[in-house]
């Protein structure tokens, strides 16, 4: 096992009508916006922002992102999504995610969102662009 740092971001947020389904549960698509509000905020705290891949011409879209509901969030509740980096020498970005609610911290969701880089042609890049390295170096994920 490996002495990594870990690289944490954490963004509350309330639960909106516009969020819930008809039984005030939250629906499932917006999960998805909460993992984005998550990375957006990542990239604030640590500097890997969307504005960053724009500015190196290297779009970095998702490719896979899963969740696993624990128990139901529901509309006015308040709740907490956490980020966590999870580091690997591939060329791909890797965020693992949990949803608590403020009041108790229980659990209410899991999850994981993989990017990759591409080019301007939209091709896929294999190897970390010059960019993302120096990030790294900077955080000592290297």
């Amino acid at each position: 096992m490996t002495d990594e740092r870990i690289l944490k971001a954490s963004k509350e947020f309330d639960v909106r009508f516009s969020e819930v389904d008809s039984m005030s549960i939250v629906w499932h698509g917006s999960y998805a916006l909460y993992f984005e509000d998550a990375r957006e905020e990542f990239g604030r705290v640590f500097g890997l922002s969307y504005q960053l891949y724009i500015d190196n011409e290297t779009p970095a879209p998702l490719v896979e992102l899963s969740f696993k509901y624990i128990k139901p969030l529901l509309y006015g509740q308040r709740a907490r999504v956490d980020i966590i980096y999870r580091n690997t020498p591939a060329a791909k970005i890797v965020f693992d995610y949990e949803i608590h609610l403020v009041e108790d911290d229980s659990l209410v969701a899991t999850g994981t969102s993989t990017q990759v880089f591409i080019n301007s042609e939209r091709n896929l890049i294999w190897a970390n662009p010059p960019f993302y390295e120096e990030w790294k170096k900077k955080y000592n994920l290297l």
